[in-house]
């Protein structure tokens, strides 16, 4: 079956959405269509439909096919764990953890469990839009290269090229980017698209005509830059968003390795919600509501929230009256102390947590991977103990302690999480709380946020109208009898 393969000039080109973009636009004409990343590095994951662990941004560009996601969709992820090392996660499942030399040298392994993947989905659509990573052009990564035109070379499958405009120097790395690549990889390098471009088109023209002169390759389109795309991103947090007189304040630490800080993406949308990301020793803002995020390093970063001063803030904090949520990671930091006795997250130790809640966890082999679904409980659905809540687990530790005994919700009858007493503390380890509009507008309301003032958007409404914003820009804007003609279609 056809494969197009996206790649870019520099992370950031805007792979993701050009992806999302053909992909909706595929799935819109009644296309068969999949998404498809060889390798993705990132720590914002998805629980796919047959248990595995993937990218979030390829789970996206699954909701733009119309599909569920699934672990041959990204066959091979990487999640951080430090500057030298990596979880591996192949095919869904978690292969071990690797440093950057050791993992270099297993690429051509890996590359099995990428082309058994591409071949299974290859049978079950008609179409394959693969997105690369990073750029094709990194020399020092090119032995066994497995994320760019190493897989397109083994898949023999045509390659667009996209350069980010905004970002200037857009010829630049387009060219250079083609100099750089081999004579086949650059014989399969069917044109090029540029991405996120502002003002009149008529004053790119001629650099567009020279481009294609130069090279002999075609430029298949210009994308505009799209005011207000809000799009599940890999890594990068945004923090845009303007504030709101009278809203909710939340305050979230951007820790070193936070993972799924998508889970706020609803909330940076929310019309009563000023939702303010605080970076290492920037000034930490008053709030009503602090929710501590996930983390793919829990004792790693427990110790940075101490060094940047969160514990001294967190107890002022809860002293005025304000309310506290922890996220998977975030929710074991509210314990009393972390143990990883056989080095899943890093160094072997134990770290003394937050002690908010009389409970502590141990990281244990066998990570938690399963989408969930159930209700709040009334610590904090109030009489509304009705509210219905979805999402994933994903996580290593079992966390244990009286605290539990007042879990923050009910998952097809097993507790799930913890809620202090005073019900100024609450913690779980679902991932996703805030997509549903019910669940998040509970939970808000339980921060203090009067829900006359302002309610939740509907998520996933949302999500699907930015893929048909991207998708009609590919009708409009791009060469579509030329991309048909590509994709043998």
């Amino acid at each position: 079956m056809p494969t197009l393969m996206v790649q870019g000039t520099t992370s950031d080109a805007g792979k993701t959405t050009v992806v999302a973009a053909l992909c909706r636009w595929l799935a819109r004409q009644g296309v068969s269509v999949a998404p498809f990343k060889p390798q993705n590095m990132a720590l914002n994951s998805a629980v796919t439909m047959d248990g595995g662990e993937i990218g979030r941004s390829t789970a996206l560009q699954a909701l733009a096919c119309g599909l569920e996601p699934h672990s041959d969709m990204n066959p091979v992820l990487l999640k951080p764990q430090s500057d030298c090392g990596a979880q591996v996660i192949l095919r869904g499942k978690v292969h071990g953890n690797m440093d950057a030399l050791d993992y270099h040298a297993y690429k051509a392994e890996a590359m099995a469990s990428v082309m058994a993947s591409w071949r299974a989905l290859s049978g079950r659509y008609d179409v394959i839009i693969a997105e690369g990573a990073g750029s094709p052009a990194e020399i020092n990564l090119r032995a066994n290269d497995i994320a760019n035109m190493g897989f397109a070379e083994a898949a023999d499958c045509p390659v667009l090229l996209v350069g980010d405009i905004d970002k200037g120097g857009v010829f630049a790395q387009l060219v250079g980017t083609l100099e750089l690549l081999s004579e086949t990889e650059r014989a399969r390098t069917a044109g090029y698209i540029i991405n996120r471009f502002r003002g009149d088109i008529a004053l790119l023209e001629p650099g567009l005509d020279w481009l294609e002169t130069h090279t002999s390759k075609p430029v298949f389109g210009v994308l505009p830059f799209l005011h207000g795309l809000v799009v599940d991103s890999e890594d990068s947090v945004s923090t845009e968003g303007d504030s709101q007189a009278g809203a909710l304040n939340v305050v979230v630490p951007v820790l070193p390795r936070i993972s799924n800080h998508n889970d706020f993406d609803p909330l940076r949308l929310h019309p009563g919600v000023n939702l303010t990301f605080v970076g290492p020793d920037q000034p930490i803002p008053p709030a009503d509501l602090i929710i501590l995020p996930g983390s793919k390093s829990t004792r790693h970063d427990m110790q940075w929230l101490k060094h940047q001063g969160w514990p001294d803030v967190l107890r002022k904090h809860l002293r005025y009256g304000g309310k506290v949520l922890g996220i998977c990671g975030g929710f074991q930091m509210l314990g009393q102390w972390v143990d990883d006795p056989k080095g899943l997250e890093g160094e072997v130790g134990r770290t003394e947590s937050l002690g908010l809640l009389e409970m502590s966890t141990r990281m244990v082999s066998g990570k938690q991977l399963k989408q969930v679904s159930g209700t709040l409980t009334a610590s904090v659905a109030g009489a509304n103990t009705s509210v219905a809540m979805q999402g994933y687990e994903m996580h290593n530790g079992i966390t244990e302690g009286p605290a539990l005994a007042r879990p923050f919700a009910e998952l097809e009858g097993r507790p799930d999480g913890a809620v202090s007493h005073d019900d100024q503390i609450a913690g779980t380890y679902i991932h996703g709380l805030f997509d549903a509009r019910e669940a998040c507008d509970a939970i808000l309301t339980w921060a203090g946020l009067n829900q006359t003032v302002a309610q939740a958007v509907d998520y996933q409404s949302h999500r699907l109208q930015q893929l048909d914003r991207l998708a009609d820009q590919v009708e409009t804007c791009l060469d579509t009898g030329r991309l048909r003609s590509l994709l043998q279609l």
